[in-house]
């Protein structure tokens, strides 16, 4: 019962492809979390700025439609295609997004016309 411990050996040129990968990944999530901070800024800039809520509504779930998607890509790491379920992950995922906004659109229809 001997616990052995894996030892990796990397390379010179491993090492520095990693560390130029990691920091280019970090500065991705760094523009990803800046963009999402001023799309969640401009929403309460919406708000503020008392505009007719028939069109701060649409444009909040616009924005809020699009920080879930970037949210699901950078900080979900759907971006990286290292694994085999990564497409199976995106079909459920559009297709939730697709029944979601189905039934926004039937919902709202129904408020509207009803």
């Amino acid at each position: 019962m001997g616990h052995e411990t894996h030892v990796e050996v990397r390379t010179q040129a491993q090492f520095e492809y990693d560390r130029e990968h990691a920091k280019a990944h970090m500065r991705k999530q760094v523009v990803n979390f800046a963009i999402m901070i001023f799309l969640t800024f401009i929403a309460f800039a919406a708000v503020l700025a008392d505009f007719a809520p028939t069109f701060i509504i649409p444009i909040i779930l616009l924005l809020a439609g699009v920080q879930v998607v970037l949210q699901l890509y950078a900080f979900m790491h759907l971006e990286d295609r290292t694994t085999h379920m990564v497409g199976v992950i995106e079909f459920f995922i559009w297709s939730a997004a697709f029944i979601a906004f189905t039934f926004f659109l039937a919902f709202t229809t129904i408020i509207w016309w009803g």
